[in-house]
């Protein structure tokens, strides 16, 4: 009996295949990752202020945490790592320990769609973006989203102005 539990306490946690993957693992970031800093820095230069990492306590006690969070108009930003969110395009599945990796990455995508569930049910606008997107493409549909939730139209040149 206490083999088996151990045997299964041991089983629950997958051993690292080498030191160098267990480093790399180590130093992906939660928050302010490269693409979402980016993306922050070049929707702030445009005069955006937003709140970063926020959490939302929605009904029925739901808890989201989109990466960058316009609460006045609303919007949600996530800004989404191929491999944790298993994208199309270059989202890959890792050979070892399949065993946990299959279920952890399904159950990022299943929490994906219901935050963005909740959110929308919330009255929320979910804006995501995979990090290979153009910071360009990202800040462009974020500025038209934002302009749509004011009722007005998205500026010309991308520009927010001095009240966005």
């Amino acid at each position: 009996m206490a083999e088996d539990v151990a045997r299964d306490a041991a089983r629950a946690y997958p051993h690292p295949s080498s030191a160098g993957r267990s480093a790399n693992m180590r130093a992906n970031r939660r928050t302010d990752t490269k693409p979402e800093l980016a993306l922050r820095k070049a929707l702030h230069g445009l005069g955006y202020r937003y709140r970063k990492d926020y959490r939302l306590d929605l009904a029925g006690g739901v808890r989201v945490r989109p990466d960058i969070v316009f609460t006045a108009r609303k919007v949600a930003v996530f800004v989404d790592g191929c491999f944790w969110h298993c994208c199309p395009d270059h989202g890959s599945q890792p050979a070892a320990n399949t065993w946990y990796w299959e279920p952890k990455l399904r159950r990022n995508v299943d929490r994906d769609r219901a935050a963005d569930d909740a959110l929308g049910q919330a009255g929320w606008t979910v804006v995501r973006f995979w990090e290979h997107e153009s910071i360009d493409v990202a800040v462009a549909r974020v500025v038209d989203v934002l302009a749509e939730r004011a009722g007005r139209p998205a500026p010309p040149d991308g520009r927010a102005g001095s009240r966005p």
